[in-house]
């Protein structure tokens, strides 16, 4: 065995594009949508609010996720904001750590009428499909925010930030 200087993974010609996209952070959410058996979920963090009469949530999701066919069939959603303590449930939801039985029984859900919110995540909004292109190698979602729910995500730990590929506290005290 050897000992190298170099992260052993790292790609030896990296993606301008990806390394940019890396450097842009954002906050950590969670998409779900359906219900019962049906129901998927999906962690994103390339999304923007666009205020206004309504209000819209903008999302890249990945085409070939479950939570984008379950959302493009239901047309409803909820995305939840994460909090420092959900850095596993995040994980799960993005399909890079085991989940065994599924991502859903690692937090308390409840089901709403947009889809399951995570009963743990304060901040919150059910949002209404009202169009999807694709657009790079993702489906860009449009959706009008029908209810939002804002509650207090600045506890010990902080709002869930990414960025870089690691995980980082947003306005931890």
């Amino acid at each position: 065995m050897t000992i190298h200087d170099t992260h052993p993974f790292a790609d030896p010609d990296p993606d301008p594009v990806r390394r940019l996209r890396g450097r842009l952070g954002g906050a950590v959410s969670l998409w779900a949508a359906g219900e019962g058996a049906l129901r998927a979920g999906l962690t994103v963090t390339s999304q923007v609010l666009a205020h206004g009469e309504p209000a819209r949530m903008l999302g890249l999701l990945d085409p070939e996720a479950d939570l984008t066919e379950t959302l493009l069939d239901t047309g409803r959603a909820v995305v939840a904001l994460l909090a420092w303590e959900h850095r596993y449930l995040a994980d799960a939801f993005a399909g890079t750590v085991p989940a065994p039985g599924g991502p859903f029984r690692l937090t308390d859900f409840e089901q709403t009428p947009w889809g399951p919110r995570p009963v743990s995540a304060p901040t919150w909004a059910g949002v209404e499909l009202e169009g999807h292109r694709e657009i790079g190698w993702s489906l860009e979602v449009a959706c009008r925010l029908v209810h939002v729910e804002v509650g207090d995500d600045d506890g010990p730990g902080g709002a869930l930030g990414h960025r870089r590929g690691r995980y980082l506290r947003l306005g931890a005290p």
